[in-house]
């Protein structure tokens, strides 16, 4: 696809046909009906619903880079506590996690679908990548004490990632809160220098729009501009959508 105003017209549509009808649900038609295009129209762009999904994956791997390069002039210690917002944002953002569930969804589907296996993990590969980077550079700032930045990577992602397929699955919210604090006192105490200290009280309910726009959630479809309900320039119009 050549258009990017195009692409992301469309890709904002899957974003909000997922959070509506999850991934087993969702159609073509879901997806249609949500730009200015006919079905006949989408599938000038794409070959199949897989093929649209593959895209969107790859445009959600390439939003979060850019919200990656926009938090790289802050503190290892604020990036830190910036990455695990966008995994731990509260259970109360009902279209959030109606994504995550629907993403939950897809990735059921990865060991039957190469092209989603291949994007999930290189979409694994990306996070891993990022958190590493954070930690070696507070190795570097003298704000982390020694450690191994890639076994570090890998306990905390795989922390965060179960509490929230948890809170997804069994409705255990506490998981998301739990996490949080115990990994702010078993992992970040030992983890950070004596002059340096981690956010654990920090709520990323309430967090100022600055922050919440580069949350991983908060990059699913909204342009970083709020929540995926709030309208703005670009986003499809009632009568686009009609």
């Amino acid at each position: 696809m050549t258009d990017p105003d195009v692409r992301a017209s469309i890709m904002r549509a899957v974003y909000e046909a997922l959070c509506e009808h999850g991934y087993t649900e969702l159609t073509a038609q879901d997806i249609a009906d949500r730009t200015d295009k006919s079905k006949s129209l989408l599938f000038y762009h794409y070959d199949s619903k897989e093929d649209i999904l593959g895209d969107f994956l790859e445009f959600l791997f390439e939003r979060f880079d850019e919200r990656v390069a926009e938090t790289r002039d802050r503190p290892p210690v604020e990036r830190l506590a910036v990455f695990v917002d966008w995994f731990l944002y509260g259970p109360e953002e009902n279209d959030r996690q109606s994504f995550h569930v629907a993403m939950l969804e897809l990735r059921t589907q990865a060991p039957y679908n190469e092209t989603f296996r291949e994007k999930l993990r290189k979409s694994d590969d990306q996070l891993r990548a990022v958190l590493e980077e954070i930690l070696r550079d507070g190795l570097e700032a003298g704000e982390f004490n020694e450690h191994d930045p890639e076994e570090t990577a890998a306990l905390l992602i795989a922390a965060f990632d179960g509490a929230r397929i948890r809170q997804l699955t069994i409705g255990r919210d506490e998981y998301l809160e739990q996490v949080r604090k115990g990994t702010a006192t078993w992992v970040f105490d030992d983890l950070l220098a004596e002059d340096a200290s981690f956010p654990a009280d920090r709520d990323p309910s309430t967090l100022p729009e600055s922050d919440q726009q580069h949350r991983l959630a908060a990059d699913l479809g909204n342009d970083g501009n709020g929540d995926a309900d709030e309208s703005n320039d670009d986003e499809p119009t009632e009568r686009d959508r009609e």
